[in-house]
């Protein structure tokens, strides 16, 4: 009882609400400056009204100070690719049981446990029926307690494809949201999309994994499509995010113009120059494979899943290491829901194992991500005139990244939202 109570009188102070203008100074043994690629220590950094205002090594006066000293200060994580309305252990037919209702509170309850992991934003790519929309607006009107989300709604793609559910057999009529054929009808599935409210438009460009008879390394789309989807999700002035494992399918997405390839697992040595040359971000979601052959079975996934795993798994990770050899632009992205949401910093350790340095997986997930989602001048870094979104952790992630794994504090807008027991 009384370590609760210390736990609750502790977290009280810190997540008093500020007073207008109210000037705190956040005290950092060690701050990452990921906009130049440098540990800094010892630096103080000023927040009022919820924005970073100054960076330096003094204490303002009068200002309430929060000591971390021994601690490690960096930007608040952003994963570009989570499924917050899903869960690992859903399993294949077993989905088809849950309902959108209980969708909408898995999202909820998926959304904290990322955000207590040290995620202040994440992109959803893809909720059935806008719940990711609903936990978008619910976490704004402060309804739920959740990261930032980017919502991409309901998957387009075509018929039979890695965004239809195939599961079921032809007398059910089954047919997704976001199912289309043809340039026009495509374009209207973006324009439904952004009439119900969602931040990017996502579509899929060539089968799947987790998905029942579908190929991934196939195309799905037609470049025609491909770029009706893009030209009107830009035309309404939405990022676009491609679905792509195969090799054409990838370059395919990448001369329609999207923002950024989800997966990329296939991708070959044209395609990281495609990707180059057009600016295109790649977000291999490198950790997942681990889950998905400890726990697949458990999980209920079918064989004709696992299967395709091993297919792609390996054959993603080398491709990886050759897109950082290479210099693509990487942000960094889990497909979580795939695994247990709230271990979204595992993927750091395995993206360090294929070729990445320990600053360089950071800044993924922070400077760069940001850019991909074209929040660079709010969020990303530690610099004046950013919002205030940061963690604080107890080792230094720069000499052992699995030291992201385990979040001692996470702020938002300057505010407290978790502190561990």
């Amino acid at each position: 009882m009384m370590k609760t109570f210390i736990y609750l009188l502790l977290l009280s102070t810190f997540c008093r609400g500020a007073e207008a203008n109210e000037v705190v100074a956040i005290k950092a043994g060690r701050l990452l400056d990921v906009d130049n690629s440098k540990l800094l220590q010892d630096v103080v950094l000023t927040v009022v009204d919820g924005q970073i205002t100054n960076t330096g090594n003094t204490v303002p006066a009068g200002a309430r100070v929060l000591d971390f000293s021994d601690k490690t200060v960096l930007p608040g994580l952003i994963d570009v690719h989570v499924h917050l309305s899903v869960n690992a252990y859903d399993g294949s037919y077993e989905s088809l049981g849950i309902s959108v209702p209980a969708q909408a509170i898995s999202s909820a309850a998926n959304a904290l446990k990322t955000l207590q992991a040290g995620f202040t934003t994440v992109r959803s790519a893809g909720a059935a029926n806008y719940t990711d929309v609903a936990t978008r607006d619910a976490i704004g009107k402060g309804e739920i307690t959740g990261p930032r989300i980017l919502a991409a709604g309901n998957f387009i793609g075509m018929t039979g494809g890695h965004c239809d559910t195939n599961l079921l057999a032809p007398e059910f009529g089954q047919r997704d949201p976001g199912v289309a054929d043809g340039p026009y009808a495509l374009r209207a599935k973006v324009r439904e999309n952004a009439k119900y409210g969602v931040d990017v438009i996502k579509f899929c460009a060539s089968g799947g994994v987790m998905t029942k008879g579908d190929d991934p390394g196939t195309q799905e789309l037609t470049l025609e499509e491909m770029q009706a989807i893009v030209d009107e999700g830009h035309r309404m002035h939405k990022k676009v995010l491609a679905h792509a494992h195969g090799t054409e399918a990838i370059k395919t997405a990448i001369r329609a113009g999207v923002d950024s390839i989800e997966h990329a697992s296939l991708i070959d040595d044209d395609g990281i120059k495609l990707a180059k040359k057009n600016g295109t971000y790649l977000v291999f979601d490198v950790y997942n494979d681990e889950f998905i052959r400890e726990e697949g079975r458990k999980a209920g996934l079918l064989e004709e899943t696992l299967a395709k795993e091993k297919l792609v798994a390996d054959a993603q990770r080398e491709n990886f290491r050759r897109a950082v050899k290479a210099g693509a632009k990487i942000a960094f992205g889990t497909d979580a829901g795939i695994y247990p949401h709230g271990e979204n910093a595992k993927q750091f350790a395995w993206m360090v194992k294929y070729g990445m340095t320990p600053m360089q997986a950071i800044q993924s997930a922070t400077i760069d991500a940001a850019t991909l989602l074209g929040k660079d001048k709010q969020l990303g870094s530690l610099a004046v005139g950013k919002v205030a979104d940061f963690i604080v952790v107890s080792g230094d992630p720069l000499a052992n990244v699995q030291a992201l794994e385990q979040v001692d504090k996470v702020f938002v807008a300057g505010k407290l939202v978790y502190s561990k027991p």
